[in-house]
């Protein structure tokens, strides 16, 4: 079978894959079910905090009950290019307006639900973000829309959003308790605001977004090194891996240490090298004195700077990594340019499978990431629950959006769960993205890993069910051998006996999260400055990496400060202080 032919098979598939496992993973340790808010249960005061009451609904609503007759509600969406070409692309019969989840909410909610503006593209994208903007400041909302934490402090600010606290506990279910409190009060807290919930955070993960070591262990194998057990392996190896010709064609033309300019990330990003060192960036972490300080500044951070400045100097990072961004970077994998790099757990699909396709004797695998001094690692992990739902003042069904999340989780993860159809069928696996709400358990993937390993060491596989029995089933295609088991590698890499979700258990299992302490609703001078000071720190940080001196960190962390952190780290420790 060809390369090419390989990589026909692969395509369509991943970025479809990439979506299930980013958009949809989640973690974090389990509250009791219906404790997700601080403080004490607030009033709805106001005349529209609740439906009107002519048009209250009746003693026996709930949860899931139906509204009759059917009401409408309208929100804003963003038709990613996954859902239009690899959900749309191959269903028949389904549109973004129609489809199987406006039909589910129609006929068991009595929820339409209407598109008052739809652009093509990413939430991050130009077109979107403009026509968010303008959505925003003209005040003219639609029912129930998503909107990030600044978004959302605005417009409670502007007293333009329900309340949701009282709705909150009448109307989510149990089950929908029990999942948006699995990563702990944070994303809670981050929508409350004078002790009232102004939005329904769709929880995202922190245990699923954790770092590891992919190296491709066929240069390890053919150089006759092992995996790496302190970061001075690390570095020989990345030594190796330039230097003695892994792919073996007599040229100096592979780079040990794989670098995306935007220097964080999912894919080739430093968080996890600079965690080899003690080095925390971009989160908020406890000092000595129980005092909140930016790990960003730390002088750990100088360290790893110096010894990547190292790296780059001795030809292990590509001398243009500070104009690469992470799709010139997945080129030169592909290539088979690169020998390692740190990266979340969906790295095998993407960008490690397209070396895959390349080079069908490639074969990579995560390892978990290293220190020092040789200690287990502490693994940095961000507050992720960026997407809040928020309602329309004067709505007049704001308990809806609730009823979507309550069916959303049923149907995928309750006890009238159709997961296969809902959620993952074979044909369109991003399916669950043609709903405007897509909340997920928080430790959905890992959960998976553990009833796939539990089955592996019986065994025996008839008991799996749901997303378990789905990816276990791309295993054993992948076991198979067949060209369409080659197109799931990735997933192999992930959830099989050496996978990366493997390590992802076994974190979680001895305690090593270091979970960023700042959970709260950006503070005013990070809304006023946080983007200034990112852009700061990243351009000082490739600059030095590119051989500036190493004494520029500590000019960056006089300016970080003067330029509003010292003030921003005032801000964050007055909310510490209300959570002691």
């Amino acid at each position: 079978m060809t390369s090419k032919k390989k990589a026909i098979k692969v395509m369509a598939i991943l970025m479809a894959a990439i979506m299930v496992l980013v958009a949809c993973s989640n973690n974090g340790p389990a509250n009791n079910p219906g404790t997700t808010n601080n403080g004490p249960k607030q009033e709805n005061t106001g005349g529209n905090n609740g439906p009107d009451e002519g048009n209250s609904p009746p003693a026996e609503d709930g949860p899931l009950s139906k509204y009759d007759p059917p009401i409408e509600v309208s929100t804003v969406r963003n038709l990613s290019d996954v859902v239009e070409n690899n959900v749309l692309g191959v269903l028949d019969g389904e549109t973004f307006e129609d489809n199987r989840w406006t039909r589910v909410y129609e006929e068991q909610l009595g929820i339409k639900i209407r598109n008052e503006w739809v652009v093509k593209g990413n939430p991050e994208s130009d077109q979107y973000v403009q026509k968010m903007n303008v959505t925003l400041a003209s005040g003219n909302l639609p029912d129930f829309l998503a909107v990030n934490a600044v978004q959302l402090k605005q417009l409670a600010e502007s007293d333009l959003i329900e309340d949701m606290t009282d709705l909150y506990e009448q109307y989510a279910s149990p089950l929908t308790k029990d999942i948006l409190s699995q990563e702990g009060s944070g994303p809670f807290d981050a929508a409350t605001f004078d002790g009232k919930l102004m939005a329904i955070p769709q929880v995202e993960p922190s245990i699923e977004r954790s770092m590891f070591i992919w190296i491709r262990t066929d240069w390890l194998d053919k150089l006759g090194l092992q995996p790496p057990k302190t970061m001075d392996d690390v570095l020989a190896i990345s030594k190796a891996f330039t230097e003695n010709d892994p792919d073996g064609n007599n040229k100096a033309d592979t780079f040990g240490l794989g670098v995306t300019k935007d220097v964080w990330g999912g894919a080739n990003g430093l968080q996890g090298f600079m965690a080899g060192y003690k080095a925390y960036p971009n989160i908020w972490i406890e000092d000595a004195s129980g005092q909140l300080v930016f790990g960003s500044i730390q002088p750990e951070v100088k360290q790893g700077l110096q010894v990547l400045q190292d790296m780059f100097k001795n030809g292990q990072i590509d001398k243009e990594f500070g104009i690469k961004d992470g799709g010139k970077v997945a080129e030169d994998i592909t290539a088979g340019r690169i020998g390692m790099g740190y990266g979340e757990q969906w790295n095998s699909i993407w960008p490690l499978q397209l070396n895959k396709n390349n080079e069908p004797d490639a074969q990579w695998q995560a390892f978990p990431i290293v220190t020092d001094s040789g200690d287990k690692a502490l693994v940095p992990q961000r507050f992720s629950t960026t997407k809040f739902f928020v309602v329309r003042k004067g709505a007049e069904h704001p308990e809806a959006v609730i009823k979507l999340f309550n069916l959303h989780l049923e149907k995928n993860w309750g006890e009238t769960a159709e997961f296969d159809y809902y959620y993952a069928p074979k044909e369109a696996e991003s399916v669950w993205q043609l709903s405007p709400v897509q909340p997920a358990p928080p430790k959905k993937n890992v959960t998976a890993f553990r009833e796939i390993d539990a089955a592996r060491q019986a065994n025996d596989f008839s008991q799996l069910v749901g997303e378990a029995k789905t990816i276990q089933e791309k295993l054993e295609l992948y076991e198979s051998g067949s060209e369409e088991g080659f197109a799931v590698w990735g997933w192999e890499r992930i959830y099989g006996p050496d996978g990366s979700m493997g390590i992802t258990d076994q974190y979680d299992k001895n305690d090593q999260f270091l979970i960023d302490k700042f959970v709260a609703a950006p503070t005013p001078t990070m809304v006023e400055r946080k983007s200034t000071l990112e852009k700061l720190q990243n351009e000082t940080f490739v600059k030095i990496i590119l051989g500036e001196p190493i004494d520029s960190f500590d000019k960056f962390v006089e300016d970080w400060k003067k330029l509003g952190g010292d003030q921003m780290t005032q801000e964050v420790n007055e909310w510490y202080a209300t959570t002691q």
